[in-house]
């Protein structure tokens, strides 16, 4: 058997957003065996590759430990060697400050087959996302881009004589940047703009002088950021669409200031922008309640806790259906109930006509308008959004009744049977489908929880609370599975539950709730984040 030849990719990731990868780059992830990416690559690009792709994280960050160059380059000969098709993912474009020689001497010394796919750079994108243009007719004729890794190695007096300057890597040398370019001449009432994590929902714009950005931005962490200085930064308050300029009315024109406050960047008036939120969901679920935290500016990572599937047996299901004239009562509590009920009762050779004479009482505005699906309206809906809510407003006495519940198959609402046990009805609990925990996590979220970088984490259910615990035991080499390693990820993370069971299964595992909803929906699960983000 002839093994497949292999080949690396040195692969540009962009700002580091989905949205702004390319269609070639996005193309080599979804078939890449191996990835190799660095620490600025956003986490959600983790998501574009297959599942059994081999994912190693080789992440240089400034003043942090990294990998070694030659063991990097070392990684991407042994794979390709291999017959893989490994794709070396870099943040903005691999031939700017990428490191790309080095590992392309070892590619070519081991024969081995590379391609380099061109990124977006963030010298370039970031003043453009930012408003300002790095040419200009009158203010600047060129630009110059470099890096402040090591400002001593610069040439300062040429330098400073340029009209407009690019800046990366330069956040922990802001003083000696501003320093050295005001003793070789520059003006200290130069304009300065700082951008941090441009492109990205956290995206964050300071504008001032050379003279006061430092009273601006002391004691703030700066990285990554891309630093502009010239006159073309006074030009940001004329070239951004008309609704950004209204945000920054109260701010003093750059050229009679001499203390700006930051400027706020286009996302900044959305109230979850620069929030990481985690959310918890059954795998193949939706993504409209993620969309919606998005559109408020949130940085939304989905990580699926739930998988849904059938029962062990149908047989207290179909004995159920086959019978369904016998029942007074059918509550249903979820979609999930509803889709397997049907699904079993069209196994059956039976439609919605099979209910009547059977009244259905659904927990949830979102259950009951799965159940309209099937064209039938629902007899009765408790006023709050919970199941112990139906016992406590039933609209008839059930003592006699017979009440049909389909439910999960284990873990259900045992308080439930047992109230309307206790008004006098005779409940038939059948299992409807089942629910599990996921074999892993997606290595995006993964990241993200190891790495201390999530600000919230939702729970619509208390299996989804149960089911996290049990996969975040397991993603430390040190853990040891039990709870305390478990909270221990959760220091400084906001926990926002969907309603009272919820919270309660919070309470038991994680010792704490930080935001309930008022509404238990995912709808008021979305108010009470923003409640929470705009206190």
């Amino acid at each position: 058997m002839i093994q497949e030849k292999g080949k690396v990719y040195l692969v540009g990731a962009g700002l580091g957003d989905v949205a702004y990868l390319t269609v070639k780059a996005n193309e080599l992830l979804a078939i890449a065996q191996v990835l190799v990416y660095d620490a600025l690559v956003d986490t959600q690009l983790l998501q574009c590759v297959p599942p059994d792709c081999l994912k190693l994280d080789v992440g240089k960050r400034g003043g942090k430990p990294s990998t070694p160059q030659a063991e990097i380059n070392k990684l991407l000969v042994k794979y390709c060697q291999q017959g893989k098709q490994v794709v070396r993912l870099k943040s903005g474009d691999p031939f700017i400050f990428g490191r790309c020689t080095s590992e392309i001497e070892a590619l070519k010394a081991s024969g081995c087959d590379f391609e380099v796919v061109p990124g977006i750079s963030s010298a370039l994108a970031a003043p453009l996302l930012a408003g300002i243009p790095l040419t200009d007719p009158v203010l600047s004729r060129c630009f110059a881009v470099f890096t402040a890794h090591e400002p001593d190695a610069l040439d300062w007096e040429a330098l400073s004589r340029l009209e407009t300057l690019v800046i990366l890597m330069g956040g922990r040398h802001l003083a000696e940047i501003i320093n050295q370019l005001v003793q070789h001449g520059r003006s200290p009432h130069t304009p300065i703009a700082i951008i941090r994590w441009a492109g990205t929902p956290n995206q964050q714009i300071w504008t001032a002088q050379l003279n006061n950005i430092l009273k601006q931005t002391t004691g703030l962490s700066l990285s990554p950021v891309v630093i502009v200085i010239g006159e073309v930064v006074r030009l940001r308050k004329y070239l951004q669409p008309e609704k950004i300029c209204v945000d920054e009315s109260t701010a003093t024109p750059l050229a009679m200031s001499t203390n700006l406050p930051p400027s706020p960047s286009p996302s900044l008036s959305l109230p979850l922008v620069g929030k990481t939120i985690l959310v918890t969901r059954s795998v193949g679920q939706s993504s409209q309640f993620s969309d919606r935290l998005t559109a408020l500016g949130a940085k939304v990572i989905e990580m699926p806790t739930l998988e849904i599937g059938p029962p062990s047996s149908w047989e207290a299901l179909d004995h159920a259906i086959a019978h369904l004239s016998d029942f007074n009562w059918l509550i249903l509590t979820s979609t999930n109930g509803i889709d397997y009920f049907f699904e079993r009762l069209t196994t059956q050779g039976k439609d919605a006509r099979a209910l009547t004479g059977v009244k259905i009482a659904v927990v949830g505005e979102k259950t009951a308008q799965r159940l309209k699906q099937h064209c039938i309206q629902p007899d009765f809906i408790p006023p709050n959004f919970v199941a112990d809510s139906l016992v406590e407003n039933f609209p008839e006495q059930l003592s006699g009744k017979k009440v049909l519940f389909p439910r999960v198959e284990s873990g259900g609402r045992e308080i439930l049977v047992k109230e309307l046990t206790a008004k006098g009805a005779e409940v038939i609990e059948i299992a409807a489908y089942q629910s599990s925990c996921p074999s892993s996590m997606p290595p995006a979220a993964e990241l993200a929880i190891k790495n201390h970088t999530v600000d919230v984490i939702t729970f619509a259910s208390s299996k989804t609370v149960q089911f996290f615990c049990q996969l975040t035991a397991s993603i430390s080499q040190n853990s040891d599975g039990n709870q305390s390693s478990v909270v221990a990820y959760l220091d400084g993370v906001c926990i926002a539950s969907i309603g009272p069971q919820t919270s309660e299964t919070c309470h038991t595992l994680f010792g704490r709730v930080d935001v309930e909803a008022e509404e238990y929906t995912l709808d008021g699960l979305t108010q009470a984040l923003i409640t929470w983000a705009t206190k």
